[in-house]
């Protein structure tokens, strides 16, 4: 409500003198080219190919602006009103690079294919409204231009990237989500999973109480996951080993080290201290599952081998929990 409401203060495109949409185009041309200047930067080190393509729109847009600015100065002097795009309404905001990245080199040329398409309704809707001849041919102009930038986009595409390139880059964007938020999750599921089975199932038989199980499950998954969670922020920059924001890594770590630990702290919710201990017992062996089929999924590990290990282990964790709380 508060967005549709300053919405309202926003100028009408209609009410744009000739002067301002030339200025608000300006500004939009400026924009765009730092925006796919930024695209390029940040894709040049994984994905030398695709950041040309963005190399050529910023270089295009830098064009478009000093043809704007020339016919500015041309029509109206060299003082350039100050109006943008969020003066106006109708245009939407620009994501920054820091935003898109994340969603993958997809998100990236989608959202460049979006900015195209703004700027020729733009252009289209200026070059209808404007009554200088050399304006308007200039707005069609741009109109044209901009319609044809996302199929020269796609013809650079094919270019600079043909198929073993861009398979290069989706194995290199697939190996950055393992990276950034498959490993530290499933380090974290582990973790929560395995580390708290000892402290649970020894609370559990010492006490056969299920108050005070649950009570030590929960202190013992969230401490665990906060632990966790700091470790990953602190252990890893990502700055030379390339794995990510950090603040990412530690929050998703965190996260899954207490969701791992709380699958078998909360059947202990259950009064019957039996009933609990085997629910818990059935959950264990879904979180198990669960880490085998992760780890055979996306790391690559034979599924026989990680069903071994996290059995294996899981089992040796759970036996001691056990036997220690049968002293």
């Amino acid at each position: 409500m508060f967005a549709r409401f300053l919405n309202f203060k926003k100028k009408k495109f209609d009410d744009l003198s000739e002067q301002e949409m030339l200025a608000l185009a300006i500004s939009s041309e400026e924009d765009d080219e730092r925006i796919y200047q930024a695209y390029a930067e940040g894709m040049r080190a994984d994905f030398p190919d695709t950041a040309k393509i963005f190399d050529e729109m910023a270089q295009e847009e830098n064009q478009h602006r000093r043809w704007l600015v020339d016919l500015h100065v041309k029509k109206f002097g060299e003082t350039i009103p100050l109006i943008r795009r969020e003066h106006v309404r109708g245009f939407y905001d620009r994501k920054p690079m820091w935003l898109v990245k994340p969603r993958g080199i997809d998100a990236i040329r989608k959202q460049a294919a979006d900015m195209e398409a703004q700027a020729f309704r733009y252009y289209s809707a200026a070059a209808k409204r404007a009554t200088d001849t050399s304006i308007r041919k200039l707005m069609a102009d741009l109109a044209r231009a901009e319609a044809g930038h996302i199929g020269k986009a796609m013809g650079a595409e094919k270019n600079y990237t043909p198929q073993d390139i861009k398979l290069r880059e989706l194995e290199v964007e697939k190996k950055q989500f393992v990276l950034t938020y498959i490993q530290p999750g499933l380090a974290g599921l582990i973790d929560g999973s395995i580390s708290t089975l000892a402290p649970i199932f020894a609370t559990a038989f010492a006490t056969q109480d299920t108050k005070t199980t649950l009570l030590v499950g929960l202190a013992a998954s969230v401490g665990a996951g906060i632990s966790m969670g700091f470790t990953e922020v602190a252990s890893d920059d990502g700055i030379i080993s390339g794995r990510g924001s950090p603040m990412i890594r530690g929050v998703i770590t965190g996260i899954m080290t207490t969701l791992g630990g709380l699958g078998h702290a909360l059947p202990y919710l259950i009064p019957d201290f039996w009933l609990a201990t085997y629910t818990a017992f059935a959950i264990v062996a879904v979180e198990l599952f669960i880490i085998t089929w992760i780890q055979s999924k996306y790391m690559e590990t034979p599924w026989l081998k990680a069903a071994l290990q996290i059995m294996f282990g899981g089992a040796l964790v759970l036996g001691a929990g056990i036997w220690i709380g049968g002293f």
